[in-house]
């Protein structure tokens, strides 16, 4: 929790562009350059309240307020924040979570069935990407030019690109394809073409590439260093079969090898720190996203991971740092059965990852997904300090942790299993074992690609990452892999390949005649 976000409120309405210009006829008609131009000209030390309000778009719905939102009065301000559409599209449409609140749209990921292009849940995050893409554009054209006196200005620039291809990383991941709105074709008047995913990859790859050497090897806390463009390439590289066809595991263990040597994070020995109010202290957090009880409140930040998590009627809120239970989140037992086969096991193994479920009162069998008691809540994220010290707020303070070193040494070491020519398989299992034994949990050893899922569901779930890793490693779509209510059904069914992107939506649609719709939709 860092309060960086105050200085951005004076200039945050001149910095709007309509949301579906990026999809549709990109008609800006001057109508924000030159004043903005004009800001910076007079103010260039509105540069840094401009950039942080790039990183806000990232956190909250808007630096208004919880309850507005950038992307206009159709956007939910509460539903359509960045983080927790992350959590609501990777995390509930796999196994590790379910949400019981049966909202329309909600229900039907939680469920993996039923997916169209009318799911306002798909429009809020597609929105969000074509609402950071060009507004990181349109500041990145302004500050190439020679009309602002910046004296940081090219490392501004690179920070915003990194922002840009962060955004084109989720689109590539969650949608496959959409318009490439870049420098070149940010004025056009005509409705873009759409892009492959390929195509979109390449672009991703090549702005994080040229941008690698002109980021600092550290930055202000919430703001990209180096080592947080070569994690996103690791993540475009570990993924990039999936994406293009073409695996590059090797690419990615070259710039994770970066990270382990040259960053200088480190495994944090208190776990749960990680998830805590003063997580801004952990020396194993790469990128953040920052959440404060009092001047960056969000109804779609952590306080959602948290609050929904919670229920005042089989717990006590305060012992979380809450003043609200939603009573929304539980695990399923595909998650906490990594730790034992009963509430008792998993108590009493010393993995103290998995102590941070609260069992009591609650079922192991999720009979019915939208009966609260039914699966344990996570309690891995909570709105107190590690020391457990802290006063119940309304909203969190945690900030949501996007790139983890943890994730670096586990990535790793599937690249070498992946048979990654710069990993090594006796540094591998040091890697492995160096996250296991952090936890309490037993060293390995000897270890496969299925320790590797199972140990990023130990470590990462509910971190916006497991539907990804489940289609990485082929478990997602199908029937060969089951979990509760997977296609609808308590035990789990074959859902279609289809499956492993999400619809367009149909505004997008709508809004450019170029883009066509996703197969099976």
């Amino acid at each position: 929790m860092r309060k960086i976000y105050l200085k951005v409120l004076a200039v945050s309405s001149l910095f709007l562009i309509s949301t579906y210009s990026c999809i549709g006829d990109l008609d800006v008609d001057n109508k924000v350059e030159p004043t903005l131009e004009n800001l910076l000209q007079q103010d260039p030390n509105a540069v840094d309240g401009l950039l942080s309000r790039l990183y806000a778009s990232f956190a909250l719905s808007s630096v208004s307020g919880p309850g507005d939102s950038d992307l206009g009065s159709t956007d939910n301000a509460g539903e359509s924040p960045f983080i927790r559409g992350l959590v609501n599209l990777q995390d509930f449409t796999a196994d590790d979570l379910k949400n019981r609140w049966g909202d329309n749209g909600l229900d039907q990921l939680t469920t993996t069935s039923n997916w169209t292009s009318n799911n306002k849940f798909f429009g809020y995050v597609f929105n969000r990407i074509y609402y950071t893409i060009p507004q990181a554009t349109n500041l990145i054209l302004i500050m190439k030019s020679n009309q602002v006196n910046y004296a940081n200005k090219e490392q501004v620039i690179s920070e915003l690109r990194f922002l840009r291809a962060l955004s084109y990383y989720y689109l590539i991941d969650f949608f496959g394809k959409g318009p490439l709105l870049n420098d070149e074709t940010f004025n056009t008047s005509a409705p873009l073409p759409e892009t492959s995913r390929a195509d979109l990859f390449k672009f991703a790859e090549s702005e994080l590439l040229a941008i690698e050497s002109s980021l600092p090897p550290t930055n202000s806390y919430g703001r990209a260093n180096k080592s947080c463009a070569r994690m996103l390439l690791a993540k475009l590289y570990m993924n990039a079969e999936v994406y293009t066809g073409t695996s590059r595991y090797n690419d990615a263990a070259v710039f994770l090898n970066k990270i382990i040597s040259e960053g200088g994070y480190q495994l944090e020995s208190n776990f749960r720190k990680n998830f805590s109010a003063d997580n801004n202290t952990s020396k194993e957090i790469i990128f953040p996203l920052i959440a404060d009880a009092v001047n960056s409140q969000s109804y779609g930040n952590t306080t959602y991971i948290v609050n929904g998590s919670l229920s005042s009627d089989d717990m006590t809120l305060a012992n979380y740092g809450a003043t609200e239970g939603w009573a929304g989140h539980r695990a399923t037992k595909s998650w906490y059965g990594l730790y034992g086969n009963s509430a008792a096991e998993i108590l009493s193994n010393p993995d103290i990852r998995g102590h941070y479920f609260f069992t009591t009162g609650h079922t192991w069998e999720m009979n019915d997904y939208k009966t609260w008691s039914d699966g344990f809540p996570s309690v891995k994220f909570w709105n107190k300090n590690s020391d457990g010290s802290g006063v119940p707020t309304s909203f969190s303070s945690t900030d949501f942790p996007l790139f983890r070193y943890s994730d670096v040494l586990l990535m790793y070491a599937e690249c070498a299993l992946r048979g990654a020519s710069s990993a090594n398989l006796n540094q591998a299992l040091v890697y492995f074992n160096m996250v296991r034994e952090r936890a309490g949990a037993v060293p390995f050893t000897t270890i496969n690609l299925q320790n590797i899922l199972d140990e990023r569901g130990r470590e990462l779930n509910f971190e916006g990452m497991r539907r990804q890793d489940l289609i990485r490693f082929g478990k997602f779509t199908g029937g060969s892999y089951l979990w509760p209510w997977k296609g609808g059904v308590k035990e789990g069914t074959s859902i279609p390949d289809t499956y492993k992107l999400f619809p367009i939506p149909t505004t997008a649609l709508q809004a450019n005649p170029n883009l066509t719709q996703n197969p099976g939709y």
